[in-house]
């Protein structure tokens, strides 16, 4: 395992970045997303679950109210062109930056669907009429409308349409209904979105420093494998933040210039939590080496692009977990009666916030 020159394993340094050691958790859904900038939502469970371990005492209510009400973070399509909850003021330059690429790269996508240019802006067109009519409707309701312009509905061309229409700012998620997300116009929805914004090379700086402001120490490769952006965008807007004196590199690990983290309030002892599917912690960096055993990866990563969700200890995965009747604990080796004391405490909290009252 890594370690930094005050001798704090790599792993454990990362996880406090992320509200995840030390102590450390945020006040508010608003301030956990603030704090790590995006979390990983290509599951809707599983993004509130990735709030609440970063949280203090988070229900299921109060990440709802901060979505919906409040409105304050948005889910959508962004790094990588998956899904993450961001700050909503944060919204429109996001998408701007990183779309273009994502569409570019979707294209062979487009061909094999029949996704013709002209039908995906005859198809954004329609979604905005529908919307600002009807909204906030779900996939399967805009779907049966976009049959009308010849979309089979079933299949993943409405996906991708609806995905199309996110991505060039159109819309963007809403209100859960039953469960099941809903869409809106993101200039209803999240007024300032539309505003004018960081572009260009000042966006992609801007998109560094607040990646490193939640993941460091990182690499540029590892900025460049999490956002999506090309290896020399990447590469230019570490380049800015040097010239700026914005962030200082110690071989090839590079953090914010003065922005030392504190290490939480915790008086002792390990730090457990619970991270759900997907947690971006895990695929926040172009390597896992240094949050999981190598020996033990194939248990987190069993293939088919799934990854399960994990016991988080200091920063160190060690055993995986699933939720039936009750929460189960797959330990990769025994752990300490301390750990287990933790892994109990942290199986409480988020039994509470599945349950129907959380």
């Amino acid at each position: 395992m890594s370690r930094r020159a005050d001798d704090e394993p790599l792993s454990q340094a990362r996880a406090r970045a992320q509200l995840l050691a030390g102590g450390r958790r945020g006040r508010s859904a608003e301030d956990v997303v603030r704090q790590v900038f995006a979390i990983q939502a290509q599951d809707t469970v599983a993004a509130d679950l990735g709030i609440r371990v970063r949280g203090q005492d988070l229900t299921a209510r109060a990440i709802r109210t901060a979505y919906e009400d409040d409105r304050t973070i948005v889910r959508n399509w962004f790094m990588r062109g998956t899904l993450h909850t961001i700050p909503a003021e944060d919204v429109g330059w996001v998408t701007a930056l990183l779309a273009p690429r994502v569409i570019a790269g979707t294209g062979s996508r487009y061909r094999d669907l029949g996704l013709t240019d002209d039908l995906r802006l005859r198809s954004g067109d329609l979604i905005g009429r529908l919307l600002g009519a009807h909204g906030p409707l779900t996939r399967a309701e805009l779907a049966e409308q976009l049959a009308t312009l010849g979309v089979a509905p079933a299949g993943q061309a409405p996906f991708h349409l609806v995905r199309y229409a996110a991505l060039t700012g159109l819309v963007c998620h809403g209100p859960l209904r039953a469960g099941e997300p809903t869409y809106v116009l993101l200039r209803d929805w999240v007024p300032a979105a539309g505003a004018p914004g960081l572009a260009g090379e000042a966006a992609a700086a801007e998109l560094a420093r607040r990646y490193l402001a939640g993941y460091a120490p990182a690499t540029v490769c590892d900025f460049a494998s999490w956002s999506g952006l090309a290896l020399t965008s990447a590469r230019a807007a570490w380049q800015a933040m040097a010239r700026s004196g914005a962030i200082v590199t110690d071989g090839d690990l590079t953090v914010l210039a003065g922005g030392a983290r504190g290490h939480g309030d915790r008086s002792g002892g390990p730090d457990v939590r619970l991270l759900p599917a997907y947690d971006n912690y895990l695929t926040g960096y172009r390597t896992r080496q240094e949050s999981v055993d190598a020996g033990f990866e194939a248990r987190v990563w069993p293939g088919g692009g799934v990854i399960r969700p994990t016991v988080l200890v200091d920063g160190f995965v060690v055993g995986t977990w699933s939720r039936g009747r009750a929460i189960t604990v797959d330990p990769f080796t025994p752990l300490t009666d301390e750990v287990q004391a933790g892994v109990a405490q942290e199986a409480a909290a988020t039994a509470r916030f599945l349950s129907p009252a959380g």
